[in-house]
């Protein structure tokens, strides 16, 4: 019995941008592959869609050292009033 693939691959090339802390950045270039295939057999065929992502590029981006740093995550405004003065 012989067995035969047919099949087109669509490419996207994706950027990504992750904060690491308060002066890092990381920057990830993925490359997106789906790759749909129909395999042929004497019976049947079966179409199958197959996709995976591929890491091309990452780099990390490092700022300048803040002279200050405050966390403000879970204030509200009107706190935020009170630490400025």
């Amino acid at each position: 019995m012989k067995l035969s693939t047919t099949g087109v691959v669509e490419t996207n090339v994706r950027s990504e941008f992750e904060s690491t802390g308060i002066n890092q950045t990381i920057h990830r270039l993925y490359l997106d592959v789906v790759c749909n295939v129909s395999i042929l057999t004497p019976y049947d065929t079966i179409d199958e869609s197959i996709t995976n992502q591929i890491v091309l590029i990452e780099n990390v981006i490092v700022g300048l050292i803040p002279s200050t740093y405050y966390n403000l995550e879970g204030m509200d405004q009107g706190n935020l009033m009170d630490i400025v003065e």
